[in-house]
C-alpha cells in the first residue's frame, strides 16, 4: 500500500502530456509467491517481471520515435517512475544496461523510496553512462552515497540534520536556492575558473619564451635576460594578485541578469569557455606575445644612443626594458579580458605595474654584491631615456591591438551568449530572443518551466 502511494505522489510530479512507464511489482503472481514464502521463486519471477517491463518501456519509446518522425512532430516525452524494490532488480549486472537505456531516454525518472546505495549506484551508473557532470541534492543521512558519488554534492540543511551538508560540495538552506546557486554562481565561477587557468597559461608562455627567444639570440650561450630577482618575484607579485582577483570577483552579467536569462548557463554545459580550442587560442596568443615583445625590443633599442653620453644599449638595459614590457603587456591583458571591474581589481592591476617600478628602483639602490646587474640601471639609464618608454608604450600597443581587435570582431559578429546580453545592456533593448533562436534541449526545458509556473498560478 505504502509503495502504491509513493508511485501514485510520482506520477504527480511528472508534467501531464507525458507518457507514464511504470515499473512496479505490484501483479498479482509477485504478490502471491511472497505470500508462499518461496524466496527463490519470487526473485526469478519478479527478474523475469522487471525485464519484461523494461523491454516494453524500450519499445515503447522507439515506437513513438518511429511514429514522430514519419509524422514530422515532436512527441511528448516519457516520464518513468519504479519503486525501490523494482529498482534493485533494474540494477542487476544483466539489466543494468536495458534500464540505463531507458531511463536516459526518459524526460524524468522519479525513483520512490529507494536506498541509499541504490541512489549512488543509480548516481554512478548515469555518471560513468553518458560521461557528463553529475549533480545531486539531498537532505538527509540516506542521501550522503548520493551526494559523494555525484561530482558536484548539494546538501541542504534543515530538518533532516547536517549529514548531507557535511558530505556535500555546497551547501543550501531551502530547494528554491539551487536555481540561483547553479544559474548565477554557477555561471560565474565557471567563468572565473576558465579564464583564470586560461590566462595562467597565456602569461607563463609569454614570460617564458622572451626567455627562449633571448637564449637563441644569445646562441645559447647561457646569458641571462633577467636578473635572477626578477624571475622569482614574476609569479609571486607582478602577475600574481590580478589573476586572483579574476578568479574572485569577475562577472560577465549580473545576478539578475543571470536568473532573467538562464540560457546563459548553456555556456558552461557546452564548455565554451574551457574547450581545446580556447585554451589553444590563449596558448599561441602567448607565444605571439613574446614574438612581439622581444623582437621589437631587441630592434627598438639595439644599435641606439640610450644614454646622454652616447653609449648603446647593454643585456642589462635590455633586460630591464623587455621585463617592463612583459609586466605591462600580461597585466593590460588582464584589463581587457575583466569585464567587471572593482576598486580591488583597479589596485591590484595598476599596483602590480607600480610595485614592478618601486621594486627595480629599491634594489638597484642596494649594494652591486646585491643587486648585482640590476645595480642603478633603472635610476641612471632607463628612466632619463625617453626611448624606454616610448619602448614600452609601442610594445604594449602592437601586442594588445590584435586581441582587442579580434574580440571587437568576435563579440560583433560571432557573440556568445554573454556578449548578446552585454550588447543589448549597454544599447539599452530588451533581449528578445524567440524560442527557435535556441537549442532544442533549452526548448524544451523553457517549455517545462512555462508549464511549472502556469501550474503555481492556478
Amino acid at each position: 500500500m505504502e509503495t502504491a502511494v509513493n508511485i501514485g505522489y510520482a506520477c504527480s510530479l511528472l508534467r501531464k502530456d507525458m507518457k507514464q512507464i511504470v515499473i512496479t511489482l505490484d501483479s498479482s503472481d509477485i504478490l502471491y509467491l511472497e505470500k508462499q514464502g518461496d524466496k527463490q521463486a519470487l526473485a526469478k519471477a519478479s527478474l523475469e517481471s522487471i525485464k519484461k517491463q523494461i523491454g516494453e518501456g524500450i519499445s515503447q519509446i522507439n515506437s513513438a520515435k518511429e511514429s514522430s518522425n514519419a509524422n514530422k512532430g515532436s512527441s511528448s516525452g516519457f516520464g518513468l517512475k519504479i519503486d525501490g524494490k523494482s529498482l534493485d532488480y533494474s540494477l542487476n549486472k544483466n539489466l543494468e544496461r536495458s534500464f540505463f537505456e531507458l531511463a536516459i531516454n526518459c524526460a524524468s525518472v522519479i525513483c520512490c523510496r529507494s536506498s541509499s546505495k541504490q541512489k549512488a549506484r543509480v548516481t554512478r551508473l548515469v555518471k560513468l553512462g553518458t560521461g557528463k557532470t553529475t549533480l545531486s541534492i539531498g537532505d538527509g543521512a540516506n542521501d550522503v552515497g548520493m551526494l559523494q558519488e555525484a561530482d558536484i554534492g548539494v546538501g541542504i540543511s534543515g530538518a533532516e540534520g547536517m549529514q548531507a551538508v557535511m558530505a556535500s560540495d555546497f551547501a543550501i538552506a531551502q530547494f528554491r536556492f539551487l536555481e540561483r546557486l547553479l544559474l548565477v554562481h554557477g555561471h560565474w565561477c565557471y567563468r572565473r575558473i576558465s579564464m583564470m587557468i586560461c590566462y595562467f597559461f597565456y602569461k607563463t608562455i609569454a614570460f617564458g619564451f622572451t626567455l627562449f627567444w633571448f637564449e637563441a639570440y644569445a646562441s645559447f650561450s647561457g646569458q641571462a635576460a633577467y636578473n635572477d630577482w626578477y624571475m622569482s618575484f614574476y609569479n609571486v607579485f607582478f602577475t600574481s594578485l590580478p589573476v586572483i582577483a579574476l578568479g574572485v570577483f569577475d562577472q560577465d552579467v549580473s545576478a539578475k541578469l543571470c536568473l532573467k536569462y538562464p540560457f546563459l548557463y548553456l555556456e558552461g554545459i557546452e564548455d565554451t569557455l574551457f574547450s581545446w580550442p580556447r585554451i589553444l587560442g590563449w596558448m599561441l596568443n602567448g607565444v605571439l606575445s613574446s614574438l612581439v615583445i622581444f623582437f621589437l625590443t631587441t630592434n627598438s633599442v639595439l644599435n641606439q644612443a640610450f644614454r646622454r653620453d652616447g653609449k648603446v644599449v647593454d643585456f642589462e638595459i635590455l633586460g630591464v626594458t623587455m621585463y617592463t614590457c612583459v609586466v605591462w603587456t600580461v597585466n593590460c591583458q588582464m584589463a581587457l579580458s575583466i569585464n567587471y571591474f572593482t576598486w580591488i581589481q583597479h589596485f591590484f592591476i595598476w599596483g602590480s605595474i607600480a610595485f614592478w617600478y618601486v621594486f627595480v628602483l629599491v634594489y638597484g639602490y642596494l649594494s652591486p654584491g646585491i643587486s648585482t646587474t640590476s645595480y642603478k640601471v633603472f635610476v641612471e639609464a632607463c628612466a632619463p631615456s625617453g626611448l624606454y618608454w616610448l619602448v614600452t608604450l609601442l610594445v604594449v600597443v602592437c601586442v594588445l591591438l590584435p586581441y582587442f581587435s579580434y574580440r571587437s570582431f568576435q563579440s560583433r559578429f560571432l557573440p556568445m551568449y554573454h556578449d548578446i546580453i552585454q550588447r543589448k545592456q549597454v544599447e539599452g533593448i530588451e533581449i528578445g530572443l524567440s524560442d527557435d533562436d535556441l537549442p532544442k534541449q533549452v526548448q524544451g526545458k523553457l517549455i517545462h518551466l512555462r508549464e511549472r509556473l502556469k501550474q503555481r498560478e492556478l
